[in-house]
């Protein structure tokens, strides 16, 4: 604890004088600090999130706690988390262009806090899924984020020495690895301490806790999380990380940034819209969510499309990294091969962003940080029905993922288990 004898969390009393001084809240917020409003608003698992007010304009303050906030002081972390979340975003929006993630104001390394633009009238992306609204423009710029992030991130674009020393730069966070590597793969699928579900799910739960296919294709996809270095991952890419209106979409909390896999960042996300779709039955108050469901499943084709499309595009125009030199295709006129190659990566691709998008589903239901998508649902019998549906669905994608050939594929039995006739 000696490192962190500097560190002092800040509440909504001392925010104003311990930032005033510095010149970029005073030029965004205004230099009467006494005229500055500060208001908590950080309802995730880990920081502290305050949003200021002052005579100008508005910022966000992030500032990271030494520990797990959801569990408290037992389950300390380092601070130094943020510096890897700053790090991450300063890379996103070069990487997928000016307005994809908030704007750095100032950075503090030794209080472990970021400044950063206020996005409003922006609202969290699950908010307004559980609300039933169908923001217009997220398919497009989800399946372009991501699609430019992982590929400018990777070897395939990256000289080997800058990729190397980025990754030597991400290789310390390991503290939040480790809690994605037990939290994701392994802990829901025995009784881990901090584990909790829905108790009507005890059957469906010990069945799935007993099905060696799936604990041994669990852990192959946790063998691929920590061996696979192959990009920059956003390591935490879900709906609750992304904040949208219907004109602007923006992705946040990249602080479990680390290199992994290129399909985890996709199948995370691609999850939590399968999650969404199945927990629209649960928020059925106010009338039929037919039509929400129908949005949700097209939002995930339509990811996928554009994912595909722009990771294809910056194939053929921004391959200059180590990998799948253009010397050994293109510049012998053998550009068939060069598309070849591209055929298999975005197969093997496919092929794990299921496997990882099945495990994030059960991580969500049964483990500890569950999603407001099924917790919002008062009426515990039809939670467990939906977080039920959303099991049988993981349990199918993760294990199945490799005689599954289309996204079309998955929707169809997405709506097969939400009809009842899959089991």
């Amino acid at each position: 604890m000696a490192k962190n004898a500097s560190f002092e969390a800040l509440t909504v009393e001392t925010l104003p004088a311990r930032l005033g001084a510095l010149e970029t809240l005073a030029g965004h917020l205004g230099k009467d600090v006494s005229a500055w409003r500060v208001r908590e608003v950080g309802d995730g698992n880990l920081n502290l999130v305050f949003i200021v007010e002052g005579e100008k304009g508005s910022v966000v303050v992030k500032q990271a706690l030494p520990y797990v906030r959801l569990v408290g002081e037992s389950w300390p972390l380092p601070l130094k988390r943020s510096f890897f979340e700053y790090h991450a975003l300063v890379r996103q929006e070069a990487r997928a262009g000016k307005g994809s993630v908030p704007a750095i104001l100032h950075f503090d390394e030794a209080q472990a806090l970021i400044v950063m633009e206020f996005l409003t009238p922006h609202i969290i992306l699950r908010k307004e899924l559980i609300a039933g609204r169908q923001p217009p423009r997220i398919a497009e710029d989800l399946g372009l984020f991501v699609a430019r992030t992982l590929f400018r991130g990777s070897d395939l674009h990256m000289t080997a020495r800058e990729r190397k020393v980025d990754l030597a730069l991400f290789a310390d966070n390991v503290e939040l690895c480790d809690i994605t590597e037990n939290l994701v793969f392994t802990d829901p699928y025995f009784e881990a301490t901090l584990n909790r579900h829905t108790p009507a799910l005890d059957p469906l739960v010990a069945e799935l806790r007993a099905d060696r296919d799936l604990k041994v294709e669990a852990q192959r996809l946790k063998h691929l999380f920590a061996a696979n270095a192959e990009t920059l991952l956003h390591g935490d890419l879900h709906t609750g990380s992304i904040m949208v209106t219907d004109a602007d979409t923006r992705v946040i909390d990249p602080e479990f940034a680390f290199y992994g896999p290129m399909a985890f960042d996709v199948g995370m996300l691609l999850s939590n819209f399968w999650m969404s779709y199945f927990s629209q039955s649960g928020h059925e108050q106010g009338g039929s969510r037919e039509a929400m469901r129908a949005y949700l499943l097209e939002t995930v084709t339509g990811i996928w499309s554009v994912f595909r499309a722009e990771f294809s595009r910056l194939w053929r125009t921004e391959r200059t990294g180590m990998l799948y030199a253009r010397s050994l295709f293109e510049d012998r006129s053998d550009a068939l091969g060069a598309e070849q190659a591209l055929d298999r990566v975005l197969h093997d691709l496919w092929q794990d962003l299921l496997g990882f998008a099945g495990v994030e589903a059960h991580r969500r239901i049964l483990g500890l940080a569950h999603n407001a998508d099924f917790e919002t649902i008062e009426n515990e019998a039809k939670r467990a029905v939906c977080e039920a549906k959303a099991l049988r669905f993981g349990r199918h994608i993760a294990v199945n993922r490799r005689t599954i050939h289309s996204i079309e594929e998955v929707n169809a039995l997405a709506a097969l288990i939400e009809k009842g006739a899959y089991s």
